[in-house]
């Protein structure tokens, strides 16, 4: 039995070996290509005691829709420095009406689920140990009857009464857009990347920039679900 033969009958989700990966090696380095950094002291250190998914300086990730499993659909994002820091694997499927956001190892982060109600569709964002939504993902009324190039989304939390923007900033299947609170401050945006050299990259590479102080996992969660509205997930 083939690989995905094997993956097809897998329950959990898995982490390729690093025979798998190799493959890869010469597609990732076009997508992002690996940088040394300097070692930071450990007090010198932005990362949150509190969440180590929040940092007090802006990031800027490159998210390539594509998972790193050969031939599976996914997404992958990195870092900076280029490691490999979020993954989506669904395997053989395609816009499944599930997904699972994980970190490297595989430890899933987010449930992200999609449910249509009648000829309208949301989404529910599950944290990792949560029995009821983290938050809900539908497209604002005022994009239902307008055109693909100004739709936007409205992301409610479960907890209270936050609220978040998501809004495309380019027609067609871009998964270009970004994202703002209650305030109307922004905090990300996804464009697509451009290399050094400034060539413009395929619309499935995408330069994601978090702002300061702002939980890059949710972020993630929410380019997952905008993947998924896209149908590049």
């Amino acid at each position: 039995m083939g690989l995905m033969g094997v993956l097809s009958h897998q329950t959990k989700p898995v982490f390729p070996k690093t025979k798998e990966l190799s493959h890869l090696c010469s597609h990732m380095a076009k997508v992002h290509p690996l940088t040394v950094v300097p070692t930071e002291d450990a007090s010198s250190s932005t990362t949150s005691c509190f969440n180590k998914y929040m940092t007090s300086k802006r990031e800027t990730f490159t998210v390539w829709m594509k998972s790193l499993l050969m031939q599976g659909n996914g997404c992958t994002a990195f870092n900076e420095t280029g490691e490999v820091v979020y993954r989506i694997d669904n395997y053989d499927d395609k816009h499944s009406n599930e997904v699972f956001l994980m970190d490297l190892r595989g430890k899933v982060l987010f449930t992200l689920c999609e449910h249509k109600m009648g000829v309208f569709t949301r989404w529910k964002g599950y944290a990792a140990d949560g029995t009821k939504p983290m938050f809900r993902v539908r497209k604002s009324c005022r994009s239902i009857f307008g055109n693909e190039e100004s739709s936007s989304y409205k992301v409610t939390m479960g907890s209270d009464s936050s609220l978040y923007s998501l809004k495309s900033l380019s027609a067609g299947k871009s998964a270009a857009f970004r994202i703002t609170d209650s305030n109307g401050r922004v905090v990300a945006e996804a464009k697509r990347k451009q290399s050094s050299s400034g060539v413009v990259l395929g619309d499935d590479v995408l330069s994601l920039v978090v702002e300061a102080d702002v939980d890059h996992s949710f972020i993630m969660a929410l380019v997952t679900v905008y993947g998924l509205i896209k149908r590049q997930i």
